[in-house]
């Protein structure tokens, strides 16, 4: 019985033109007899004794299916979302362009349906029950066949538990090393001298780099006010200090009172009526 009558189909995921087995890719099947037991060589004219065969492939691992597949003329155009079928050929072999098969390959997950199987027949009155009509070409019928497909279950990869543990109680524990704080507290100078200067002092008698501990070009230097802004040193400062002291915040009641302006003169000269001015038409007839 075949795979269909069981109930396990599985999907054709591309379809190639191929010049023999030599050419033909991994994983592809290649028609090489018709149904009425003729060869599936497609030639391009009788003086050629080299020519081309159809092959199919079930390889799920791209993820993709093919989920329907038509016969085009070179006049027509290719239908959207189709796609022309691969050429494994030889280097100075070539297809006939007058019609080409196209197919749709969409992903997997996409659909329910897809094209399960090919077949080839002779040009004749031979009919393959199950099989939707697909054309014909150069002296071939295409066939296809459509349907629900399933999927192969993924199975886990065995390993091996005992060589796990094994290997787990071979391994030795590293020895453990002391431990020692990432970050010792530093101890601030009674001195003038300033902390980042001593943290610089500190981290030259280190053992570590200098890029490691963060060191800048201003560590070490020595931070002072200039005395022109020394508040406590400077009496101009501090004549400027008093008297920002005594400013007196005004509320919004008092601008209101001491900026209050009606605008009753503009508002008056607004009212008055403009004198008319005779026009040059009215003089004449005076």
């Amino acid at each position: 019985m075949s795979a269909m009558e069981h109930g396990v189909v599985r999907p054709i995921t591309a379809v190639a033109w191929t010049s023999n087995t030599s050419t033909c890719p991994v994983n592809f099947t290649l028609i090489s007899i018709t149904e009425d037991g003729a060869a599936a060589n497609f030639t391009r004219s009788f003086a050629m004794k080299s020519g081309y065969y159809l092959c199919y492939s079930k390889n799920l691992t791209a993820g993709m299916v093919v989920s329907d597949i038509q016969l085009i003329s070179d006049k027509e155009s290719i239908p959207h979302g189709y796609g022309y079928i691969a050429e494994h050929l030889e280097s100075k072999a070539s297809v006939w362009k007058k019609k080409r098969v196209c197919v749709r390959v969409v992903p997997v997950g996409s659909v329910d349906t897809a094209v399960l199987d090919i077949k080839v027949t002779a040009k004749s009155k031979m009919m393959l029950q199950h099989y939707t009509y697909v054309g014909d070409v150069h002296g071939y019928v295409l066939w296809c066949r459509k349907g629900h497909f399933s999927t192969p279950t993924p199975q886990a990869k065995p390993r091996s538990v005992s060589l796990d543990i094994h290997r787990l109680s071979s391994e030795q524990p590293a020895a453990l090393l002391p431990l020692r704080p990432s970050n010792p507290p530093q101890l601030v100078p009674h001195n003038k001298m300033s902390q980042r200067r001593h943290s610089l002092h500190m981290k030259d008698n280190s053992d570590k780099p200098a890029d490691s501990q963060g060191i800048t070009a201003l560590d070490g230097v020595p931070f002072s006010l200039h005395p022109k802004f020394d508040i406590q040193a400077n009496s101009t400062a501090l004549e400027l200090n008093s008297q920002l002291n005594n400013i007196r915040f005004k509320s919004f009641q008092d601008i209101e009172n001491e900026y209050n302006y009606t605008f009753a003169m503009e508002e008056s000269a607004a009212k008055r009526t403009r004198p008319s001015v005779p026009t040059e038409g009215a003089q004449t007839a005076q």
